[in-house]
């Protein structure tokens, strides 16, 4: 049987193709905006995975250390190190900033962690680990830095000794390793003015010059050169307990907010991941929208150019449902092609993202199924105004 679909496709196969071209494009885009939500979720089970930590102990009445900041006396892990169910305890600080590379910025997440404890990133592609104390640091590929290279962060320069991949924060942001104690410096220390300012401040108080308070003061301007602070305590469970109870100690019995991995996942999708996933599921809804309205709008205006094939075929017979079919399978053909190529197109252009873009193939398949239902709807008002053709229009002129 000769497809009318397919004879009517190869006599205007040009408007055919561009018009799938231009469909597969905003295809590719719908795909792209999935895939970005994807890596997003991606990067925040990567950050919570890279850490090694089956709980995070942070500040009383806090979401952090990823969602708010979060301050802890960085002495709280031995109180944790010797409760039940506790193997590892380790400090942590985590600190979005600027890193000068040349003549541009990076922006990344400096992680302050002690070497062999949660919190060191668990693999290399190059280089070695952190083996001194301080001015060495392992960093993301994605930052840029070579191996060998210096970078200054705040008042001291390092050489980065290390490299890993896919280390990044929930916001995409590539990381940076460095000693707790250079992490510390770098995010509680104020800067050398400040201190000046703060011991003449604090000197000139009469209430701690007095005589019956030996060496109160020398403690306090002491104080002000040292950095305590940290922003979690990373626990790993020891085998044979559960997570939730020991998390539940932690509440109970040293007064701090402690979350399992799970809650620590559910707290990063949906607490930060929240805005920008209803965002794009706005530009998901709109992309399918304006493909429905162009499909629509190309089969009805093919339609409207073969008014008159149309009545000869309603004068020589041709039932309804074959006209039907046609401008359908149209319809139809138009959307698979779009879809091969906005699926090309998407996978191509992925990696020059800023963000990490995941393409899922159960995402793909769902793409595919709704680009068909989008272009079969588009064709109905084509098939409409087909079925609506007077057959005496093929005689009249």
């Amino acid at each position: 049987m000769i497809s009318l679909a397919g004879r009517d496709i190869l006599h205007h196969w040009a408007k055919y193709v561009f018009t799938g071209v231009g469909l597969g494009l905003l295809i590719g885009v719908t795909l792209s905006m999935a895939g970005i939500y994807r890596g997003m979720v991606d990067d925040a089970q990567v950050l919570l995975r890279s850490s090694g930590a089956d709980i995070w102990a942070v500040q009383q009445e806090t979401l952090g250390p990823y969602a708010e900041p979060s301050n802890l006396r960085d002495d709280a892990y031995r109180a944790i190190l010797g409760m039940p169910g506790v193997a590892e305890a380790s400090n942590v600080t985590y600190l979005t900033m600027q890193i000068g590379q040349g003549e541009r910025d990076v922006r990344v997440m400096a992680v302050g962690f002690e070497p062999g404890r949660p919190g060191e990133p668990p693999f290399l592609v190059a280089g070695r680990r952190i083996a001194r104390s301080h001015y060495e640091v392992v960093a993301d590929v994605r930052t840029g830095f070579r191996l060998g290279e210096r970078v200054r962060i705040r008042r001291h320069e390092y050489e980065v000794v290390g490299l890993t991949r896919r280390m990044v924060s929930s916001s995409g942001d590539p990381m940076v390793f460095l000693p707790l104690k250079d992490a510390q410096e770098a995010q509680f220390l104020k800067d050398n003015d400040a201190i000046v300012n703060e011991r003449a401040r604090t000197a000139a108080n009469p209430a701690l010059n007095r005589p019956g308070v030996p060496g109160l003061l020398d403690a306090i301007l002491t104080s002000q050169t040292a950095s305590r602070n940290v922003n979690a305590v990373l626990v790993r469970v020891a085998s044979g307990h559960e997570a939730e109870q020991v998390a539940e100690n932690i509440r109970r019995w040293k007064h701090l907010e402690a979350y399992t991995r799970a809650q620590m996942e559910e707290i990063l999708v949906s607490k930060l991941i929240e805005t920008s996933a209803r965002q794009i599921a706005t530009f998901l809804v709109i992309l399918a929208i304006v493909s429905a309205a162009i499909v629509s709008f190309i089969i009805y205006t093919m339609t409207l150019g073969k008014i008159r094939e149309l009545a000869v075929l309603k004068l020589i017979g041709t039932p309804n449902r074959t006209i039907a079919a046609m401008i359908l399978q149209q319809s139809l053909g138009l959307g698979l092609i779009g879809f091969v190529i906005g699926k090309t197109v998407a996978t191509l252009w992925a990696p020059y993202f800023p963000k990490y873009v995941l393409l899922l193939p159960g995402d793909a398949v769902r793409g595919l199924v709704a680009t068909m239902v989008v272009c079969a709807i588009a064709s109905l008002l084509a098939i409409r105004v087909a079925l609506k053709v007077d057959p005496a229009t093929a005689i009249g002129g």
